[in-house]
């Protein structure tokens, strides 16, 4: 029983690794390549080790095999994350039918700089109109 628990867990962390690396080769971006591969990869990693886990059944193995699926589960979204906003920032091309952009109005092309907050024109305030205006 165990037996086939442990090759049912292999088998869907195989595919889920098969479905990122599909992703990355089926994604038409920087970002939704990174979006795939973070997702996929993390479950599938997470499924694999908890075979292991479940194959070994020592107290060492298995403290090892969640420490390896807690360490990939902080990371990996983390160095997406960074790795997106790098790419953003060389000027790595969005997906034509990206639908909304961020980062667009916090990020100057020609500095390469990104502006913390709102953009300017949120944080100027107009003076009131009309006779009430005080």
């Amino acid at each position: 029983m165990i037996e086939t628990l442990e090759g049912g867990l292999i088998l869907a962390g195989a595919l889920f690794m098969f479905l990122a690396a599909l992703g990355v080769l089926r994604m038409p971006d920087l970002l939704t390549r990174m979006h795939a591969t973070t997702k996929a990869a993390t479950l599938g990693t997470a499924l694999i080790m908890l075979a292991v886990a479940l194959h070994f059944a020592e107290v060492a193995v298995v403290a090892r095999a969640f420490g390896v699926i807690l360490f990939i589960m902080m990371t990996a979204p983390v160095a997406a994350h960074v790795i997106g906003r790098a790419g953003y920032i060389v000027g790595a091309r969005l997906w034509a039918g990206t639908v909304k952009d961020e980062l667009k109005p916090h990020f100057d092309p020609l500095t390469r700089d990104l502006k913390s907050g709102a953009p300017a024109e949120e944080h100027e305030r107009r003076p009131p109109d009309g006779p009430d205006a005080s």
